[in-house]
């Protein structure tokens, strides 16, 4: 009886311990999916964000913790009050706890046509648990770690300087999100250094096609090479 009792008590210890370590790394698989879907969306529906820059992608880092972000607007959006149609303008970007040290992704919506298209709205987390997020950029040819460039503002620091004629839409963004393996393992940390957990991180990456980059850039093709005749007789 003794040895069945023993051996029964084993079992259930190893099922427990078990069950503690699936149940985290499940829900971020979870929060994986989700934020993997969001970013999907919005990029596939991207457009224009403004008359001044159609789209930016700023490298960044937050301590050691590469916190990369972009705005751009995107058609997918459902209307909910009046005035609103399906152009929302939008950021992705990390931002961290300062009680706990962890970093969460979260997304800026603003469905109007703001004077400041990189301001206002509201904004959600949508997930916790990161260790980085990394966005690339493609022009169709080559792969980039910045897209776009606004003047006179503060994010002129992380904008990109030496390929300035990316401009416009990108043919596609890669995106790479770095999660925490076994956020539940230890107490949640002050600083960005702390947070790195002894396992590697969990790495999901895809690539986005924005659908609708080659109708940005036709339009304004067109545009340029209908002026040309005109300039060319004067």
């Amino acid at each position: 009886m003794a040895l069945i009792l023993t051996a029964a008590y084993l079992c259930l210890s190893a099922g427990i311990a078990g069950q503690k370590l699936v149940e985290p790394r499940a829900d971020l698989l979870q929060n994986a999916r989700v934020a993997t879907a969001l970013l999907t969306a919005d990029l596939r529906a991207a457009c224009p964000l403004s008359p001044d820059y159609a789209f930016l992608g700023m490298k960044r880092m937050i301590g050691d913790v590469e916190a990369d972000n972009m705005d751009f607007a995107t058609h997918n959006h459902t209307p909910k009050r009046a005035h609103e149609g399906d152009f929302c303008q939008e950021s992705f970007y990390l931002d961290q706890d300062k009680a706990t040290g962890r970093f969460s992704l979260w997304r800026r919506r603003n469905p109007l046509f703001a004077l400041d298209p990189l301001n206002g709205g509201s904004k959600e987390e949508i997930a916790q648990g990161l260790l980085g997020a990394r966005f690339e950029y493609s022009d169709g040819t080559d792969w980039f770690d910045n897209w776009g460039e606004v003047k006179g503002r503060a994010k002129t620091e992380n904008s990109n300087r030496e390929q300035t004629n990316l401009d416009g839409l990108p043919k596609a963004v890669r995106i790479t999100l770095m999660f925490d393996s076994n956020p539940k393992s230890k107490p949640a940390a002050a600083t960005p250094s702390d947070t790195r957990p002894a396992e590697p991180p969990l790495v999901f990456q895809t690539v986005v096609a924005l659908n609708l980059a080659e109708r940005a850039t036709g339009g304004s093709t067109d545009a340029t090479a209908g002026a040309a005749p005109n300039g060319g007789g004067n």
